[in-house]
């Protein structure tokens, strides 16, 4: 077996487990939106922008777990 195989591979089983991380991150910014705008329906346009904002910067991460499996193999 060669090495960068070997190295692709352990490479893209960590992007998957980086990828867990904003997975989750996401779900539970949604979830809470959804929990807010049940609670205070007039502040429902508020919160979808905040959200927005949360999911962007969760994501952000799973592109630098990407970002980093490109610099490093």
């Amino acid at each position: 077996m060669d090495i960068a195989a070997i190295s692709g591979n352990i490479a893209t089983v960590g992007y998957g487990l980086a990828a867990i991380g904003p997975a989750i991150g996401v779900g539970i910014v949604v979830g809470k939106t959804i929990e807010g705008v049940a609670r205070q329906p007039e502040l429902a346009g508020r919160l979808q922008v905040l959200m927005y904002i949360g999911i962007a910067f969760t994501e952000a991460l799973a592109f630098i777990g990407i970002a980093v499996g490109f610099i490093f193999v």
